[in-house]
C-alpha cells in the first residue's frame, strides 16, 4: 500500500510538471521565437556580406594628430546624414565608434539605425548603411521596447529578461524532471515486481 502511495505521487509529480512545462510552452513560445532566430542572425553579423552590419573601411591615417576634431567629424557626419539617405532623420547621437587602428570613426544614432563611417583624418565618407544588427539586439534583450516607448530606466528590458530568464529555468526543470521520473517510475515498479514475485516463492 505505501508503494503504491508512493508511485502514486510520483505519477502525480511528473503530471503536475509535465502541465507546467506545457503551459509555460504556450506563454513564452513567441518571445523565444524572438530569441533564438535574432541571436542566430546575430551569430552570422559579420559573415552577412553588409547586410545585417556593414563592414568597418579603413581611413587614411591611424595617426590622431592627422585627424579632424570630432566636433567637426560629428557635424560632417550630420551632412551626410541628410543629404545622402533623408533631410528628416534625427542627428541625435548614441555613441561615437573610434576605430584608431582603421582610421575611421562610426557615428551611430539613438533614434534610428542609419549608421555613418568617416575617414578620420579628411572626414571623407566611407560607409552608410542599416545597422540591422542594432535592430536585432534590441529585439534579442527587449530594449526594442523601450526605445519606442521612450523610456530611459529600461524598465521592458528588464522585465523582458527577467521572463526569458525565469521562463528558461522551468524549462531546465521540468525537462529534466520528465526525462528522469519516468525512468524512476519504471526502476520502482519493476522493483516491486520483483520483490512480489519473491514473496509469492517464499
Amino acid at each position: 500500500m505505501i508503494t503504491n502511495n508512493h508511485q502514486d505521487k510520483q505519477l502525480s509529480t511528473l503530471r503536475l510538471f509535465r502541465r507546467i512545462h506545457r503551459q509555460t510552452t504556450i506563454f513564452i513560445f513567441i518571445f523565444f521565437l524572438f530569441v533564438s532566430v535574432s541571436g542566430l542572425l546575430l551569430g552570422w553579423k559579420k559573415n552577412s556580406g553588409d547586410f545585417i552590419l556593414p563592414k568597418s573601411h579603413e581611413g587614411t591615417s591611424t595617426n590622431f594628430e592627422d585627424w579632424l576634431p570630432l566636433d567637426q567629424l560629428n557635424n560632417m557626419a550630420s551632412q551626410y546624414l541628410h543629404d545622402s539617405i533623408s533631410p528628416i532623420l534625427s542627428t541625435e547621437l548614441d555613441r561615437m565608434d573610434i576605430r584608431k587602428d582603421l582610421g575611421m570613426v562610426k557615428f551611430i544614432y539613438k533614434n534610428h539605425y542609419w549608421g555613418i563611417q568617416l575617414d578620420g583624418a579628411s572626414g571623407k565618407l566611407l560607409s552608410k548603411g542599416l545597422r540591422r544588427a542594432d535592430f536585432l539586439e534590441n529585439l534579442h534583450d527587449g530594449s526594442i521596447l523601450d526605445k519606442y516607448m521612450g523610456s530611459n530606466n529600461s524598465y521592458f528590458k528588464l522585465i523582458y529578461t527577467s521572463l526569458i530568464g525565469l521562463a528558461l529555468i522551468t524549462f531546465t526543470i521540468t525537462g529534466f524532471w520528465l526525462w528522469y521520473a519516468p525512468k524512476r517510475v519504471k526502476k520502482n515498479k519493476l522493483k516491486n515486481n520483483f520483490s512480489d514475485s519473491q514473496k509469492k516463492m517464499t
